[in-house]
């Protein structure tokens, strides 16, 4: 026994004696250090070679021709590590929605899809996205990804952009939080999470060549502000810069975007990295870009060997080079990457994340119409007919770079064709929840048939036979190409528009990246906005059809009567020369969306913030106080017979001298019937003021500001106001 002890003890004295010596030669891996210290002293440790390999990296998926880099796990891309020093490899995977696994580059690995940004905007709850970025950020650790190219928060300008859905709608305030919240999520697993895509990628059109023109000061108050919101509440790892130019500079290389305001005003810590096939010259490092991604999709290397030359002829201060790579190393230090590497073979509890995409799903889904109370169907119904959408299968899900395909793969993989970079990609995914078989679920003495929507006559046959009629109407979006308009492809709207006459009780309801029209609105009896809901979609969308939980989504993008609401009623790119620079005149500046038509008066089809409910609510006891920013404290109750879930909203309704309309705060509350709850919400001062381009600061007038308290954008039950001191903030 005793000699067991001494041998113990002669363990424990040359292990620490070992970890002395390694903090010895390697002191950046003292944890009590800060992450700024310890990337110092790495840094101040690595050869020219070593900071180069540092700052750029390939693309590691099968795409025209490109191979798997060696010791990538296999995704979106690599930046090998550097053993002398102990720096990992870093293997990025995309994006916001689930771990992707693009073209199949890892075969049979499949993840947990989360519902569509869309649909996480419209749950106006921040738990939900801190909880869904968790289930990323595990998955992602557990198969080896350290870095996830997620935190998507590009503000919804037009409701064609193939990507919107992967975004957080058209409010910075709504969108800079939930972003903030997932990143957190993820980040909180120990990878880094990045942000994207800085700034203005509007749409997909020729993205590569779309100039998008803006007031600086709209600018600040829109887009940039909820990128800036997010990075303050999430502290995004890595800035992922966009595609397209802003204001005559590529993103990439956008001197006023990257080192003026994102690393001076803001004082951003974290690195930029280019999205893939975004660099076009090796002074994008003078100009703010840390790191070359996906560089194989570039003209050159620019950031391998001309960066390198470069550097040695003095044309890129060895300093700024340093400055590159520390960012990087923080980041890293930061998120734990050193102190708990990733390695993948974790386990994965795909059924637990599933219930975290149900749960979103479920609150996601807005409620747009409920003639005479339809809604939620009765478990007495008798027959019901499910018609088209590939209903059947599961629930449709976005292309691109977000396209979550499910453990087992997807149930069924309708391919779209097409060429280009993004033509692989183009295919419609259902992920192998069904909304029919859910449906039967909950209603086992109904006789439920389906029909495939192919042939309008079959369609309108299975309506009339039955009580009430289900039908699916469904818009795949995805990256790299914008929708045509707003109408439902494949003729659908002619499909629900006969089914409706049919049959008066029929609920349609919609799978959309966005925002469509709706010509066969005043027949249905009711419509559902389901968005692309993920894991457990089908199952949401039978429960909020059934009424196991309450319709509860608000609308986070407005939904226009017509394109022609739309500052921009041609889509800008269309039918211009291919590879030919084009501008994107932002004419509406910060006036995104809701506040455009409240200045304008237009009446849309569905306000932004906008979703019916199974029971009522109504506000009372408003209390707006001043001072140095707006506090707005109100009652909310549930006057219903049911449970339900709100999402009261306060916007700013006015400014000393002009009349105005903001998201200056939110809450999402649960009540039981007859339950009441006080809310209270602090403005963000910023939200208030205007941004002096000139003084380079946020400004305050003072004086008085009216705000208003209500269910939607276009529906404010109480009305108020408080005055608000003259001041100045930073940028």
């Amino acid at each position: 026994m005793i000699r067991t002890l001494k041998v113990a003890a002669s363990l424990a004295v040359l292990a620490f004696a070992t970890a002395g010596h390694a903090q010895a030669d390697r002191p950046w891996m003292n944890a009590k250090l800060s992450p700024d210290e310890r990337a110092a002293l790495l840094d101040k440790a690595m050869t020219l070679d070593e900071r180069i390999g540092l700052v750029h990296g390939p693309m590691s998926m099968p795409i025209f021709g490109i191979k798997k880099p060696e010791g990538a796990i296999g995704s979106a891309g690599y930046i090998p590590g550097i053993p002398r020093l102990g720096v990992p490899a870093v293997n990025e995977s995309d994006a916001s929605l689930g771990v992707t696994n693009p073209l199949g580059v890892r075969p049979g690995d499949g993840a947990t899809a989360l519902p569509s940004g869309l649909s996480l905007a419209a749950t106006f709850n921040t738990k939900l996205a801190y909880d869904g970025g968790a289930v990323v950020g595990r998955e992602a650790r557990a198969k080896g990804f350290n870095v996830q190219l997620a935190g998507g928060v590009n503000l919804a300008r037009d409701p064609r952009n193939g990507r919107n859905f992967e975004y957080l709608g058209e409010d910075p305030w709504l969108a800079g939080n939930l972003a903030g919240a997932s990143i957190k999520g993820i980040q909180d697993q120990g990878i880094v999470s990045t942000i994207k895509h800085f700034s203005l990628n509007g749409q997909e059109t020729s993205r590569h060549f779309a100039n998008s023109v803006i007031d600086e000061a709209a600018h600040r108050e829109s887009d940039l502000l909820a990128f800036q919101i997010a990075i303050e509440k999430g502290q995004p790892g890595s800035v992922m810069c966009a595609y397209n130019l802003v204001n005559g500079d590529y993103s990439c290389g956008n001197d006023h975007l990257l080192n003026g305001v994102l690393k001076r005003d803001w004082g951003y810590k974290g690195w930029v990295m280019s999205d893939w096939g975004a660099v076009h010259a090796t002074d994008y490092i003078l100009k703010g870009l840390d790191q070359q991604s996906g560089e194989q999709l570039d003209a050159k290397i620019w950031f391998g060997e001309p960066l390198k030359a470069s550097v040695e002829k003095g044309e890129v201060p060895a300093a700024r080079l340093s400055d590159a790579s520390r960012r990087i190393l923080r980041s890293m230090f930061a998120t734990g990457l050193f102190d708990k590497p990733v390695t993948p073979g974790g386990t994965i509890d795909y059924d637990a994340g599933a219930e975290v995409a149900r749960a979103a799903a479920a609150e996601g889904i807005v409620l747009l119409k409920n003639r005479e109370g339809l809604l939620p169907l009765a478990r007495t119904v008798r027959t019901i007919a499910v018609i088209g959408g590939h209903a059947d299968a599961g629930v449709l899900s976005g292309g691109g770079s977000s396209q979550v395909v499910p453990p087992g793969g997807a149930k069924r993989v309708v391919p779209l064709g097409g060429e280009g970079m993004m033509g692989p990609f183009r295919s419609e995914y259902f992920n192998g929840s069904s909304p029919l078989a859910a449906i039967r679920k909950l209603a086992p003495d109904a006789k439920v048939a389906f029909d495939d929507g192919r042939y309008v006559s079959a369609a309108v046959a299975a309506a009339k036979a039955a009580d009430v009629v289900v039908v699916f109407g469904n818009q795949w979006m995805g990256e790299g190409e914008d929708a045509a308009d707003l109408s439902l492809p494949n003729g659908q709207d002619a499909l629900i528009a006969a089914v409706a006459a049919a049959n008066p009780n029929t609920v349609v309801v919609l799978q959309t990246g966005g925002p469509v029209a709706m010509p066969w609105l005043d027949q249905a009896g009711a419509v559902v906005e389901a968005w692309y809901s993920g894991a457990k979609g089908g199952e949401a969308i039978a429960d909020v059809l059934f009424g196991t939980v309450d319709a509860s989504g608000r609308l986070p993008m407005t939904f226009p009567a017509s394109i022609d609401q739309y500052p921009r009623a041609q889509l800008p790119g269309r039918g211009v020369p291919e590879k030919t620079r084009f501008d994107v005149v932002y004419s509406e500046g910060a006036d995104v969306g809701y506040r455009r038509f409240a200045m304008s008066g237009q009446k849309p089809l569905f306000p932004f913030g906008y979703g019916l409910s199974y029971t009522r609510f109504a506000y009372s006891n408003l209390k707006v106080a001043g001072g140095d920013t707006l506090t707005v404290s109100f009652d909310v109750a549930n006057t219903g017979r049911r449970a339900g879930k709100d999402a009261p909203q306060v916007y700013l309704t006015g400014a000393p001298g002009k009349p105005l309309q903001r998201l200056i705060g939110f809450e999402r509350v649960e009540l039981a019937p007859g339950e009441m709850r006080h809310v209270s919400v602090t403005a963000d001062p910023r939200l208030l003021g205007a941004f002096d381009v000139k003084a380079n600061r946020w400004s305050l007038t003072g004086g008085d500001y009216q705000v208003g308290v209500g269910a939607s954008s276009a529906d404010l039950a109480l009305k108020g106001s408080a005055k608000v001191k003259a001041r100045t903030l930073k940028p």
